[in-house]
């Protein structure tokens, strides 16, 4: 069972919001929301006031256009596809535009369709990957014909390194995309800027802008790392166990014969393995909880199936039966589960397997 609390995605959500000193936030629920469902989650952020949200792909912003309020703004992160302009234009979804021959792209496509339609600029200040270098930006702000013509109303770029507060790229950053600002902001008055992750958002008001882009923290992932987290956490995975077996004499335990239990041992089989995403998110010596005991994994994982070794508790397969192993929990966190599995919270949650029974607690805000 996959259990997501959506009160605590709206918590998180209105404490960001609390933080951002008169920025708006914004709900990243790209990747089916980190894997969690964007439909469900969604709609408990705009609920709490979200209105504006993030997608990586026009599929993504497409299915949005469904589930989501007609007044929310969308915003698609993977930019436009030459022939996909009047799609966008047609559902009103904002490109994030990331290179010239994508500004070209959607100005001509103004033009041709007669329409105003809106974009985002994106620009490279450190990550580089998406975005105009700082010499295409300056281009762009000398065509103001063109610039127009793409009808802007936000300017964007995105932090490398905010989680390493310290790290000098940070404060580069800022001041690149400071300067930017400045030169786009008196062609475009109105413009709205926006370039703090999630990570981002505490490294002070400096970085807030006007628009906030939370992801992680939405979903209960640390934004400050080695510190303790000021977000709930959302997940909790438990595991209904399926078969308990006694062994009769000292056995080889799964594939390749990798590990041998002795006589009298207890392995509880559950339902769950690497085609469910446990490979990451539990790792190869996974960890669970059954009835308040950690117990470990043994042998190695199969794709719908995976071991524990539970001869510490000293019960019998008839009383477990129907019972489940906890994986992630308040102790088994994401952030405990990355340190451990050397992997990050991002590919935990989104490596969930579609299998899961999925739970969803509406808590004390209404959905």
């Amino acid at each position: 069972m996959l259990t997501i609390d959506l009160a605590a995605i709206q918590s998180n959500w209105l404490k960001l919001q609390s933080i951002g000193t008169g920025a708006k936030v914004a709900g990243v629920i790209k990747a089916n929301a980190y894997g969690l469902g964007a439909d469900q989650v969604g709609n408990a952020l705009y609920t709490v006031g979200c209105r504006e949200f993030f997608f990586a792909s026009i599929d993504e912003a497409l299915a949005a256009r469904g589930f989501l309020p007609p007044d929310t703004i969308i915003y698609v992160l993977g930019g436009i596809r030459a022939g996909d302009e009047s799609l966008l234009i047609e559902s009103n979804l904002i490109p994030v535009l990331c290179s010239l021959s994508a500004v070209n792209r959607w100005a001509k496509a103004n033009t041709n369709f007669g329409s105003n339609a809106s974009s985002a600029i994106k620009i490279n200040t450190g990550m580089t990957r998406f975005g105009l270098d700082v010499r295409e930006f300056e281009l762009l702000c000398s065509d103001k014909t063109l610039l127009l013509a793409t009808h802007p109303v936000l300017l964007m770029s995105h932090l490398a390194c905010a989680d390493e507060r310290d790290h000098p790229l940070n404060l580069h950053q800022l001041n690149l995309f400071s300067n930017c600002a400045q030169l786009m902001l008196p062609l475009l008055p109105n413009l709205r800027f926006s370039l703090a992750n999630s990570s981002g958002i505490f490294l002070g008001d400096k970085w807030h802008f006007d628009l906030l882009r939370p992801g992680a923290a939405l979903y209960g992932i640390n934004p400050v790392p080695n510190t303790p987290n000021p977000m709930l956490p959302v997940v909790h995975l438990s595991l209904p166990i399926v078969q308990v077996r006694k062994l009769e004499a000292e056995a080889a335990i799964g594939y390749c014969s990798s590990v041998a239990l002795p006589e009298g041992a207890f392995v509880a089989v559950v339902a769950g393995g690497y085609a469910d995403g446990l490979h990451r998110t539990v790792g190869l010596q996974a960890e669970g909880y059954l009835n308040g005991q950690l117990v470990k994994t043994v042998g190695r994982m199969s794709m719908d199936s995976t071991m524990f070794d539970i001869s510490a508790l000293g019960v019998l397969g008839d009383q477990l039966l129907g019972q489940s192993i906890e994986v992630i929990n308040s102790s088994l966190s994401l952030e405990y589960l990355s340190k451990k599995n050397n992997s990050l919270g991002y590919e935990i949650l989104t490596s969930l397997g579609a299998r899961y029974q999925r739970e969803y607690l509406a808590g004390a805000y209404h959905v």
